[in-house]
């Protein structure tokens, strides 16, 4: 039962982890590792990471066809990093690890100021070892969100793994279930704006959903200093080259 806290003219709403996890689960989402594994887990998240194709998008391509992304996502992704700084007082790490040479998600990566890009990468598992050396933050500090075959050399040893659910692969999804390759599918396609559903997933289990969207609505001085500290970054970009990662703008 969700609980209204008043302090002075202002109400809280809080979200039990029990009133969240049937919220999730009544709306199609599977719980592979039980609820408060994944909140415990949470609290030493320093990054989060994610597939493009399938995830942001449905993954349709084709002669002059482009992919995509929704501003239901995109708004997700600000609030997920926005409740991090409040909880955390710092910025995540925060990006994209494509396997194509995806011009939208450059697009929005630059413009929601994600410190990282990781593209035309078929081994992705080169860019987990690449935070780890680069950044400093543990494979095990990382969430990462996926759909594909390609995710799961990161879902392997990550520390937490979201996949977004495609009605289409049924022996794929058995798969990563039977071989504890995720800790939660979604209940939305990336098509049905899956990025969002897990966004607020995160929020709710950090305990931080109803503060996020009160602050964000006001505008507050909190949400004005985390915009100021978002917008001064860049993203950086990485591709392979001589079988390494480096640095590499996209043309």
């Amino acid at each position: 039962m969700i609980k209204i806290r008043k302090k002075g003219n202002t109400c809280k709403m809080i979200y039990p982890i029990d009133h969240i996890e049937s919220l999730f689960t009544e709306a199609g989402g599977e719980f592979i590792t039980p609820v408060s594994e994944i909140t415990e887990k949470l609290k030493f998240v320093k990054a989060y990471l994610f597939d493009w194709d399938g995830v942001f998008n449905p993954g349709i391509k084709g002669e002059g066809i482009r992919s995509t992304f929704s501003e239901a996502d995109a708004m997700g992704s600000n609030l997920l990093r926005f409740g991090h700084w409040l909880k955390c007082n710092k910025l995540p790490l925060f990006g994209i690890i494509t396997a194509q040479n995806n011009q939208s998600a450059f697009q929005l990566s630059e413009r929601e100021h994600f410190q990282l890009v990781y593209y035309s990468l078929l081994n992705k598992r080169k860019a987990l070892e690449h935070i780890e050396t680069s950044y400093g933050i543990h494979r095990k500090q990382v969430v990462y969100v996926f759909d594909d075959v390609l995710d799961l050399s990161i879902a392997l040893t990550c520390g937490l793994r979201f996949m977004v659910r495609r009605k289409g692969s049924l022996l794929f999804e058995e798969y990563v279930r039977g071989k504890g390759l995720c800790d939660y599918i979604c209940a939305n396609s990336g098509s049905g704006y899956a990025v969002r559903e897990i966004c607020e997933l995160l929020l709710g289990l950090s305990g931080v959903y109803s503060q996020v969207i009160e602050e964000r609505v006001k505008f507050s001085r909190s949400y004005e200093a985390y915009l100021s500290e978002r917008n001064a970054l860049s993203a950086t970009f990485y591709s392979i080259k001589d079988g390494a990662i480096k640095e590499k703008h996209y043309c």
